[in-house]
């Protein structure tokens, strides 16, 4: 394959964001959000889905965190989009369950070519350190527009939010590295029987 990378840029009035992607990457995070849990959800992302995420963001967190997260994962959807290109020779579909303690997240990703959120998980408490556990959805929502890939994710038990969040993003992540992998018996192909994704 050749490389999958790509770099976009999002310029509004609520947000400054550039964000740069390497699917094929060693599993880095650099740069970050000005929301600090939420970095620490991005890392998981990388490391878990053994992707590079580069990312310059400025956000109005004057008001509160809700641009931001939003837009990050807007613009970290059309990044994915962006990378992935075509779509030939890739598995497409990805799962993962995911532990830790008493919490476990499954996550499954469809590159399809169609944009849809299934998210249950609700969680023990309404803010984790300073984000606001309900701008988890608005970041998904934000991603899987922009990705266009169906995604399934349900925290399936969980006491402490933090678990509860983690679970989510490195099943996330696993999942990701999953669909997006090459399939040596799929080369040049594509993974589906319309001829299109």
């Amino acid at each position: 394959m050749s490389a999958r990378t790509a770099t976009v840029s999002r310029d509004t009035n609520e947000t400054q964001i550039t964000v740069t992607i390497d699917l094929d990457g060693e599993g880095h995070l650099k740069g970050e959000s000005g929301v600090a849990f939420l970095d620490h959800m991005l890392d998981q992302v990388a490391r878990h889905g053994m992707i590079d995420i580069t990312m310059d963001v400025t956000g109005d967190l004057h008001i509160d965190a809700h641009h931001t997260v939003e837009d990050l994962g807007i613009t970290l959807g059309q990044a994915f989009d962006k990378a992935v290109g075509d779509k030939r020779g890739i598995v497409r579909y990805g799962h993962a369950y995911v532990p830790l303690d008493e919490a476990l997240s499954r996550v499954v990703v469809d590159f399809s070519g169609r944009a849809g959120l299934f998210m249950n998980a609700t969680f023990t408490r309404a803010m984790i350190g300073a984000m606001d556990t309900q701008l988890f959805s608005e970041f998904f929502h934000g991603f899987v527009n922009h990705a266009r890939v169906t995604l399934h994710i349900d925290n399936l038990k969980g006491e402490n939010a933090h678990h509860q969040a983690e679970t989510i993003f490195k099943a996330f992540g696993r999942a990701l590295r999953m669909a997006l992998a090459e399939d040596p018996r799929m080369a040049g192909k594509m993974p589906s029987t319309k001829g299109t994704l």
